[in-house]
């Protein structure tokens, strides 16, 4: 298999992850990838129309993209269970989904910056964005703490991938403040050999 990525994307990390703990790392060659919307540089336009990464060539089939798919697809592969079956489903990806959107607003804040020149750069945009993102962590914080604290799946990976690209891109924003519980539990979680193993570098 052949994975068109980049070390600092949140998305990608959350496949990373996975991979580590399907040990399925070896069997993976990593493509990195460099460019933008404005800018395609060299993404995997072939592969994936969007030209969007995580892109995952594979054998037997056309490349998969978006990393939901992708990791869906690694944990099928496996076996190794981050998907669960019955009413639990059902949490697990809701979950997952609003890990997700963490990472989609967080990327969006980054890009407000990294894209426009300073002068068209909207504040309030940014803002605004945060502020989904703060609402999310405060759910997580109220409702979700005993879910992160069972058996590992998805939604486990995606929160920590998400909060770790926070920490990487916006640290500023201190979320950690006012969510001990969430703050305790990504402490412990960021010391799986997989998240060690696929921690950005600033």
């Amino acid at each position: 298999m052949r994975l068109y990525y980049s070390p600092f994307s949140p998305y990608v990390r959350k496949v990373m992850v996975v991979l580590h703990e399907a040990a399925l790392a070896d069997q993976v060659e990593l493509v990195t990838v460099v460019g933008t919307a404005l800018e395609p540089g060299n993404q995997p336009l072939a592969q994936n129309p969007l030209g969007k990464i995580p892109t995952l060539e594979r054998e037997g089939g056309p490349a998969l993209y978006d990393s939901r798919v992708i990791c869906r697809y690694l944990d099928d592969r496996a076996g190794t269970g981050l998907y669960p079956s019955g009413a639990r489903q059902w949490d697990v990806l809701t979950l997952e989904a609003t890990a997700d959107g963490i990472m989609d607003s967080a990327v969006l804040m980054t890009y407000e910056r990294k894209l426009r020149p300073p002068e068209l750069v909207l504040d309030t945009y940014i803002d605004a964005q945060w502020t989904k993102i703060a609402r999310a962590l405060d759910v997580v914080e109220a409702r979700w703490l005993s879910h992160l604290a069972g058996p590992l799946d998805i939604a486990q990976i995606g929160i920590a991938c998400a909060l770790g690209y926070i920490d990487l891109r916006h640290d500023e924003r201190q979320w950690r403040k006012g969510r001990d519980g969430l703050a305790s539990w990504y402490a412990g979680f960021a010391g799986r050999p997989s998240m060690l193993a696929t921690a950005p570098q600033a």
